[in-house]
């Protein structure tokens, strides 16, 4: 897709890279993510996503390349969003253990928020605790595994972020704290028009809520696109066996090849024009969808898939 304007650009990395001794967890990425979207970040254990968040969030330094979050770039001299208080102040990050202070009280965690942040919203905070009816008296440590995770959630809210970026927060809630924390963070989105940077293993969640798909496997990324015309130009094609099945893997915008005894499943970038005589066209769920990227991504290079019309 074309790349938005300057202004309407959230995060642009370039080469961004992070590398531990010989081992790269990031590899040269590009990746421009457009504001006022719910993205969803998703990748095997391993690919990179915490790194990415981390990088976005000024927790980690680069090895080589450069981020600009919301416009600000690294000053010369720098090679990172870390150096850039004025792009931090406007982040907000909740990382998947939703590290509290255990000892604080909730109106504590509230407190030091305040004192942290330079555009704290003490009013918001509080008044989104009380909806949730989680007492500010009760300590860090005496709230549930989904109490834990809302007001890791309402804190990074109250500081009234442009950018919220959650690493894994679903990863150790059940499925009715999974629920509410969407609902809290879908509620967030739909008042203040904040951009949000998602990953979770969730795809069925990230389903409901999320506009954007970013996908990354090995340190790269693979796909990178509005879900909508993912889904659009994306199709299960069935077809007949025809003894040439075996080199439709190589074929351009295919994804996967499944062989049946009569029939071949193919999920394949055709957009939406027709396809072959002998062949019917299936839609793909979102899920469906990052599993075939996932699967192509193991052998393929980084590059989005081409339209394809099979024979």
């Amino acid at each position: 897709m074309t790349a938005p304007p300057c202004e309407d650009v959230a995060v642009r990395a370039e080469g961004l890279t992070k590398r531990y001794g010989k081992t790269y967890a990031l590899d040269d990425c590009d990746l421009v993510l457009p504001s006022g979207h719910v993205v969803a970040l998703v990748g095997p254990n391993g690919a990179g996503k915490t790194t990415l968040l981390r990088l976005i969030s000024g927790l980690l330094r680069p090895t080589s390349g450069r981020v600009s979050v919301l416009g600000v770039t690294a000053p010369a001299g720098t090679v990172d969003i870390a150096d850039t208080a004025a792009a931090l102040a406007r982040v907000g990050y909740v990382a998947q253990e939703h590290p509290l202070y255990r000892r604080f009280t909730v109106s504590e965690l509230l407190r030091f928020g305040r004192e942290l942040n330079p555009g704290w919203d003490a009013d918001l905070g509080r008044e989104r605790l009380a909806d949730l009816d989680i007492p500010l008296d009760r300590r860090a440590a005496e709230l549930s595994g989904g109490q834990q995770a809302q007001v890791a959630l309402v804190l990074a809210l109250a500081k009234r972020p442009r950018l919220l970026v959650l690493d894994e927060p679903l990863a150790q809630l059940d499925p009715l704290a999974r629920r509410e924390f969407l609902s809290t963070l879908m509620a967030a989105v739909a008042e203040d028009g904040i951009t949000v940077l998602f990953s979770s293993h969730v795809v069925s969640e990230l389903e409901r809520v999320c506009d954007w798909l970013v996908l990354i496997a090995g340190g790269r990324i693979h796909l990178s696109s509005d879900v909508d015309t993912l889904l659009a130009d994306h199709r299960l094609l069935v077809g007949p066996r025809n003894g040439h099945d075996e080199t439709l893997g190589s074929a351009e915008g295919v994804l996967t090849v499944a062989l049946g005894a009569r029939h071949v499943n193919v999920v394949a970038r055709t957009g939406t024009g027709p396809v072959s005589p002998g062949w019917e066209a299936h839609p793909l769920g979102l899920e469906d969808l990052v599993h075939a990227y996932l699967q192509h991504a193991r052998t393929a290079p980084p590059a989005p898939a081409k339209e394809v019309r099979l024979p």
